[in-house]
């Protein structure tokens, strides 16, 4: 097929994405397919070949038979590039509007979880009444987050009462108006990453989980930007050392996380599990760092699936879903 690979974005995780999209675009041409890579511009201009791409609701994207986005935080993983690929009548891998606007929110996400009854971390929203007096008794660390946003960017570790507290607020805002503060919830970091495609009605929902692989920071105090995109900042550990009733927990909540938030194409799913087996779910990235040496591939690589292999089935399963949404008359 011919493929249009997004890469870029207006987020801060700009350069990420543009790591992830060559990894993605190289994979693709290994499996066999033409690429078209796409680079968006911080200021939000499409460009292919160096010169602007022109847009018209349903004209398709430069020919492609189907377009992989690559694009990480605001403006590409949360559903505004995905309307826009809607628009354009063109198939895409990866998320569909809903579960990439409900995932990218973690306040949203966090609250739909605990609609389904999925255990996970304890939180409150900052500017919520009584959310002092919340984040107070909650076991410290705190960490504060901005929530729409991924890589550990705008994130702080708080040890220390309010005046830490005000300034980590402070820097969270800076990227996002919604901030999130989190309890500590001690135990490993461990991520299990899935495809498939949920919520497209019977015969259809098949939902994938690789081994969890646990996170062993190495250059620095917790799982911050340095560690997760630094050379030897950590370290993957396939299969996590948790024991089997802690990994098929661990892949058994991944998958119901997936079909909650009504995911499609891929996901990484992030856990805490304690030392007496306890599974709680942090968050879900429905595009998730995406190089050859990511986590998400990682998993699957150690779950028998080549990145070029992984690749193919991602782009094929979003044709799958757009055929299947075509069929419906709405």
């Amino acid at each position: 097929m011919r493929v249009a690979v997004l890469s870029g974005g207006r987020s801060s995780e700009h350069e990420v994405s543009l790591r992830s999209g060559a990894s993605v675009a190289a994979g693709l041409r290994a499996a066999g397919h033409e690429v078209v890579e796409v680079l968006i511009e911080r200021d939000g201009r499409w460009l292919a070949g160096g010169e602007a791409v022109t847009l018209r609701p349903a004209g398709g994207l430069l020919g492609s038979d189907v377009a992989f986005p690559v694009l990480h935080g605001p403006f590409g993983e949360d559903g505004t590039v995905q309307g826009l690929l809607e628009t354009l009548d063109v198939a895409y891998a990866g998320p569909g509007v809903l579960p990439a606007a409900v995932a990218m929110d973690k306040l949203v996400c966090k609250r739909l979880l605990a609609f389904w009854d999925l255990p996970q971390v304890e939180f409150c929203e900052v500017g919520e009444p009584g959310w002092r007096e919340h984040a107070a008794a909650m076991p410290r660390p705190l960490w504060v987050k901005p929530s729409r946003l991924g890589s550990s960017v705008g994130i702080s570790r708080v040890v220390t009462p309010e005046g830490e507290l005000d300034d980590a607020v402070g820097l969270a805002l800076d990227h996002d108006p919604r901030v999130i503060v989190e309890a500590d919830a001690g135990g490993r970091e461990v991520e299990c990453s899935v495809i498939g495609n949920s919520a497209l009605g019977e015969g259809h929902d098949t939902v994938e989980t690789s081994l969890p692989g646990a996170i062993e920071v190495r250059a620095s105090e917790w799982y911050d930007f340095e560690s997760k995109y630094g050379e030897g900042g950590m370290e993957l550990v396939v299969p996590a050392p948790i024991g089997e009733p802690a990994a098929a927990r661990v892949r058994e909540l991944a998958a119901r996380v997936f079909r909650a938030v009504g995911g499609t194409g891929l996901a990484r799913c992030d856990f805490f599990v304690r030392d007496d087996g306890e599974v709680l779910v942090n968050e879900i990235n429905m595009i998730p760092g995406f190089t050859e040496t990511s986590v998400f591939g990682k998993l699957f690589e150690a779950s028998g699936i080549s990145y070029p292999e992984l690749c193919d089935r991602l782009v094929r399963l979003g044709v799958e879903r757009h055929e299947r949404e075509r069929s419906y008359r709405f």
